[in-house]
């Protein structure tokens, strides 16, 4: 599969459901370049806090900031990194301060121009499995497969509630929940790029299945759809 340049497969769904680690996994196995674009918003957000830029005051900025920001995902060890001008924001645009500022930056729309514009420059030199909120409906409609992932708010509370207290941080399960409910209503209400399943997107309910079972899945649809497509 890796002779191909494109989006493979488009995997979107809620925050939290399981998406970076499955995208990542079917693109090991399909031999091409995982893109998770949540990464990308995160690291606007990151840099519009650093550069003290706020959202609703700053959009302009803002969108000015994403446009020229250089983005590639390197592996660093077993894992993916995001380097952005070539430094690896990696550790950083994971905390929850910048995580819950990543969702409102994305909803500028000058910010999701510039990302959607380099995600496209991406997939046009490698065959991509690229995962986020509106790569099957927005960036890539023309996708070769189109997955939904969704689990519960519960489900996808408790799993970042158990990654944030492996990483030692103090955290409520209760706020915890709260903010991905919060989030979910932010995403899928927002006037641009919408959180939502794309007609042709095939729907995968990751709740209580283990993440080598999902990739199992979404690779039977893939293998499928090429074969299809011979």
């Amino acid at each position: 599969m890796s002779e191909h340049t494109g989006c493979l497969v488009a995997i979107d769904g809620p925050a939290g459901a399981g998406k970076s680690t499955v995208a990542r996994g079917v693109a090991e196995r399909a031999g091409c370049t995982y893109i998770d674009t949540g990464a990308m918003y995160r690291a606007v957000a990151y840099r519009a806090l650093r550069a003290g830029l706020r959202v609703g005051s700053d959009d302009d900025a803002i969108g000015a900031l994403a446009g020229e920001l250089e983005f590639e995902f390197r592996d660093v060890g077993a894992a993916g990194h995001l380097f952005v001008d070539g430094e690896d924001v990696e550790g950083p645009i994971r905390t929850p301060e910048v995580a819950n500022l990543s969702s409102p930056v994305s909803a500028i729309p000058t910010v999701r121009e510039h990302l959607v514009a380099a995600q496209r420059r991406m997939a046009q030199r490698v065959a991509v499995v690229m995962e986020g909120r509106d790569i099957g409906t927005v960036v890539f409609p023309d996708a070769l497969l189109k997955v939904f992932l969704t689990a519960s708010a519960e489900e996808r509370a408790r799993l970042r509630y158990e990654q944030l207290q492996e990483r030692g941080e103090a955290v409520s399960f209760e706020q915890i929940l709260a903010d991905q409910r919060a989030r979910d209503q932010r995403d899928s209400t927002r006037a641009i790029a919408p959180l939502r399943q794309a007609e042709d997107a095939v729907e995968v309910d990751t709740d209580g299945i283990g993440a080598e079972e999902v990739v199992d899945r979404v690779m039977h649809l893939l293998n499928a759809r090429v074969e299809g497509s011979r």
